[in-house]
């Protein structure tokens, strides 16, 4: 059995609050400060004295993993299915290493849907300069000059990005059930070009700037030898803070702050964005949506936006345990009735596949699709 750092730390003041609560009434007020003292320690902070370095693999070979001839992501020496908890007790740290694989994971299907697919890589938005944060879309070849049919792929909200559907599926199942590449394929084997959305794209993350706080002895008009004294005070005491902090969170993370992409900071402004760059500027005559859980909000969103020009070229849409709410999103009386028409909102359910299921909003027809359909 072994005791980690923590609880080692913890021991006594534990032992100590056993004891003084087996005393008398006298006792309470060393049970206070004890009490006092144990609500003043950080736990979460203390744990991560227990925890390996946070550094993993930047590729699959190095996390030993490899995606097998059926789409399965496997370990290379003993074929195993990945194993989340790779480290007993140390949740923490098998989440980051499974963020870590994810992130590996969402380089690899862009990579599939360039090579595979046979997508482009389109950077948005359509004017950014060199120095502000981007995004992108893929499309196939004819998404803007098919002049029959285009299909347009959009995902839940979550980690996903474009061409997945749910990680946890890609990472547990396969290829297959977690990412769009199924429904990419078959579009594109029957003529439709194909546009996939990225609405969690949303910003960009970097390293907080430090603030370097000007000494005020750069403008006093203090005698020399005393601002000497001053700093030389003032630099020790910075050390014995950094070394404090060292030891109080040796895993501690870089600060970061988002910096938001023009014009694509939620998925309802992506779908907006790529609606009016892109979808409403391509030849097709029918465009259909294939939109899943707050893909599908974003899609009625767009469609409070973009009343007329969706109607003139949305034929169909198909939702996939769709989050969208008409009453919350206040869709008007016309766009309740269109839905009606011409979306269908595939539910989780145990009945038979296309079974339709009742719902409390009045606005498309939900049916089974036969399974869960969580992405």
């Amino acid at each position: 059995m072994s005791i980690s750092l923590s609880s080692l730390i913890l021991l006594p003041i534990w032992i100590s609050m056993a004891q003084i609560q087996q005393g008398g009434p006298d006792e309470k007020e060393k049970t206070t400060a004890l009490k006092d003292l144990l609500s003043r320690i950080d736990l979460d902070e203390l744990m991560k004295k227990d925890e390996p370095p946070l550094d993993f693999p930047d590729t699959l070979e190095g996390f030993e993993y490899a995606f097998n001839e059926k789409g399965q992501l496997r370990h290379i020496k003993t074929g195993e299915p990945f194993v989340f908890n790779y480290r007993e007790d140390l949740h923490r740290w098998n989440q980051k290493r499974y963020e870590a694989l994810g992130e590996i994971i969402t380089k690899y299907v862009y990579e599939l849907l360039e090579k595979d697919c046979n997508l482009k890589k389109i950077s948005i938005p359509v004017d950014a300069t060199e120095s502000e944060p981007k995004s992108f879309i893929f499309m196939s070849e004819d998404a803007l000059t098919n002049p029959q049919k285009l299909m347009v792929l959009i995902h839940g909200s979550g980690v996903v990005r474009a061409g997945q559907w749910a990680r946890r599926l890609i990472i547990n199942e396969d290829l297959d059930s977690g990412t769009q590449i199924p429904f990419i394929k078959r579009a594109m084997d029957e003529g439709y070009g194909v546009i996939v959305l990225n609405p969690n794209e949303n910003y960009i993350e970097v390293e907080k700037p430090k603030i370097h706080v000007q000494s005020s002895s750069d403008s006093s008009d203090e005698p020399a030898e005393k601002r000497e004294r001053k700093d030389k005070i003032s630099k020790e005491t910075k050390k014995r803070r950094d070394f404090y902090e060292k030891y109080r969170n040796p895993q501690r993370e870089k600060e970061m702050m988002q910096l938001y992409i023009r014009e694509n900071g939620s998925p309802e402004e992506h779908a907006i964005y790529v609606w009016d760059h892109f979808i409403a500027q391509s030849a097709a005559e029918n465009v259909f949506f294939v939109a899943h859980s707050y893909g599908g909000l974003a899609f009625v969103e767009l469609m409070i936006q973009r009343e007329a020009d969706v109607k003139s070229k949305v034929t169909a849409v198909a939702l996939t345990d769709s989050v969208h709410n008409v009453w919350h999103q206040e869709a008007g009386k016309t766009i309740r009735e269109w839905m009606r028409e011409n979306c269908c909102n595939w539910v989780s359910s145990s009945e038979p596949l296309d079974t339709s299921v009742e719902s409390m909003l009045p606005d498309c027809p939900r049916v089974s699709a036969a399974c869960s359909t969580e992405m």
